[in-house]
């Protein structure tokens, strides 16, 4: 809808003195008023200006009455809603009215103090749905899915099938290869884009607050604390709960999740009354899921209904066809955000990144790109600057290059302790017991490396 049209009114009366009326109380109010004197004009004005708001007489003269207008515009003219007038009102007349989506229904003589309140009322309600519809659309631009390969044109084409249905979801795949963003994307395409998106992750909370964090606690069930508190599942009602993770969620957890997936309600820590709610639930874990139901470490009845629809994402290295593409992109966000100058990267500086194995997925991608702006003053980013800000030339390190054993062992330690800190998530109390090192100990590694755990 466009800004000239904003405070558009039309009246449509085949009566003259209720026009002339309502046009001079409506302009007073500040509105350009439009009218038409029967069903057919009525179109032809809904067809030319859009105006937001139409006041509409049910019964006309002529081919088409109100209701006949309320039928073609339902379809053709969304845009616009409807106060719908009459003089000889009944019940079924309203409700009639009401089902073709009129706003509302005023009987004859028209209350000139009510009608100026329907109107403000439907713009108010317009502006907000619009503002929303710009903000979903911003949103659905930063969580694109970027790419041509074969493999991104399936994931898209899955979500669009996906995202209208109710069903939960598993999303597979290695760290930072954009699971999350594949859950937003279904979320913000699904009818309940309009609802909360709850994001858990399961590796960042404690095993003894996993249950309370996810379902709530009830009043007086916190020692020291009086009110009752809302879980995760209670915040996404109506929306969605991203769990990642979800492997990592103790067994007790994961009942209750089944639990809630048969019969739509939980029940909160320390509570006896049980919670009815409508929560879609979108898993992703880095690992494979099937395996742990063999060896008894994942319910196999939850994973069963998560795994009717999976998403598998292919790690960065196993669709390079991708990198070029992702590297536009980030360049392009990179410089709108921190309002730089757009660089562009030298043939040879891209060959390099399109051949290095990106173990970090594009989330390694993406912090790259923004490290090159940091570090590269020139508008133009070469073989010298991709080395600088960090990139190996080639697939591996070229362990050759080091003068002795020691650097060499410090280069492989550092690889290895950031490639188990992307495993875990960034927890590093999980790394070091995956790994047999002391949290201290391991601390102590990351500080001298200089690994930053927050870019991670």
């Amino acid at each position: 809808m466009s800004d000239s049209n904003k405070n558009v009114v039309l009246v449509v009366d085949d009566e003259k003195p209720i026009r002339d009326v309502l046009a001079a109380a409506l302009e007073d109010e500040g509105y350009a008023v439009i009218t038409a004197e029967n069903g057919e004009e009525g179109l032809k004005q809904i067809e030319r200006h859009s105006p937001p708001v139409t006041l509409l007489d049910v019964w006309m003269p002529g081919k088409i009455d109100g209701i006949g207008v309320l039928k073609a515009s339902r379809d053709k003219f969304p845009m616009t809603d409807f106060i719908v007038m009459s003089g000889h009102g009944t019940i079924e007349t309203a409700v009639q009215a009401t089902k073709l989506g009129a706003w509302d229904f005023v009987e004859k003589p028209i209350s000139l103090d009510k009608i100026t309140i329907l109107i403000k009322n439907i713009l108010s309600f317009q502006k907000e749905k619009e503002e929303k519809r710009n903000l979903l659309h911003k949103l659905r631009e930063n969580i694109a899915i970027v790419g041509s390969s074969d493999h991104a044109k399936v994931i898209k084409q899955l979500i669009v099938k996906v995202a209208p249905s109710a069903h939960w979801v598993l999303v597979e795949g290695e760290v930072g290869v954009g699971k999350e963003l594949v859950a937003n994307n279904i979320h913000y395409l699904s009818p309940r884009a309009g609802y909360t998106f709850v994001d858990f992750k399961s590796l960042q909370v404690p095993e003894d607050l996993v249950e309370g964090e996810l379902f709530g606690y009830e009043e007086g069930a916190l020692p020291g604390g009086s009110d009752e508190r809302r879980g995760k599942f209670d915040l996404a009602h109506d929306g969605t709960l991203f769990i990642d993770d979800i492997d990592a969620l103790p067994s007790s957890a994961q009942e209750k999740i089944y639990r809630y997936l048969q019969t739509g309600k939980i029940q909160r820590q320390g509570g006896t009354k049980f919670l009815e709610l409508n929560v879609r639930v979108i898993a992703a874990t880095t690992v494979n899921l099937a395996e742990k139901v063999k060896s008894g470490q994942f319910h196999p009845d939850l994973y069963a209904r998560l795994n009717l629809l999976p998403f598998k994402i292919l790690p960065l290295r196993e669709r390079r066809e991708d990198v070029e593409a992702l590297i536009h992109y980030f360049n392009n966000r990179a410089a709108a955000s921190g309002g730089f100058s757009l660089k562009t990267f030298s043939e040879r500086a891209m060959e390099l990144l399109i051949a290095y194995e990106w173990p970090g997925n594009v989330r390694e991608l993406k912090n790259f790109i923004e490290r090159v702006y940091i570090l590269t003053p020139e508008d133009v980013v070469d073989v010298h600057d991709v080395k600088f800000a960090g990139l190996k030339a080639g697939a591996t390190t070229n362990y050759a290059e080091f003068g002795s054993f020691r650097e060499a062992r410090a280069q492989f330690e550092k690889e290895y302790i950031l490639s188990k800190i992307n495993e875990y998530n960034g927890n590093i109390s999980k790394t070091a017991e995956s790994i047999g090192l002391e949290r201290s100990y391991l601390h102590r590694k990351i500080k001298s490396f200089g690994i930053d755990i927050e870019g991670q």
